[in-house]
């Protein structure tokens, strides 16, 4: 059944803060864009959630689609919707985080982005959207989770 609202609705995605360990240096993984907004710019990998598509599937198909990769657990981290974090309108993103071994994961771009990296967290680029207030946050819930050298991340 169709439902039509007098008042705008915002759209959501889904975001994922994949930490990585390599030599011991926290990384993390990004996806530079391939087309806008931001087209150029570095980013996490995620996108839009489909219509009837669980929050944590829409994240994994799109970490999938864009970097190839396929991880083990992914905690929700926390979401994310100031009007104007987005200029395409009010998006509304749910973030997602977990920790892999950067060594077992290469990533391969795909879908929407140029390419993908791991980046040491000490030496980001500047991120898309309000990436870099995601990627902080997502350091801090690593921290309480256990010892994170502050030198490394």
């Amino acid at each position: 059944m169709s439902h039509t609202y007098p008042y705008p609705r915002p759209a959501v995605t889904a975001d994922v803060v994949l930490f990585g360990t390599c030599g011991g240096e926290l990384q993390v993984l990004l996806v530079e864009r391939g087309h806008p907004p931001f087209a150029g710019c570095w980013a996490l990998p995620g996108g839009f959630v489909d219509s009837d598509e669980p929050l944590e599937r829409a994240a994994r198909r799109e970490l999938v689609e864009e970097t190839g990769l396929e991880v083990g657990p992914l905690e929700q981290l926390g979401a994310y919707g100031d009007p104007g974090r987005d200029p395409r309108g009010h998006v509304v993103t749910i973030a997602f985080t977990g920790l892999v071994e950067v060594d077992s994961h290469p990533p391969r771009a795909g879908s929407d982005a140029a390419r993908s990296a791991w980046f040491p967290v000490r030496a980001l680029p500047a991120l898309a959207f309000d990436h870099d207030r995601i990627v902080a946050d997502g350091l801090a819930r690593l921290r309480e989770r256990g010892p994170v050298d502050r030198d490394r991340g």
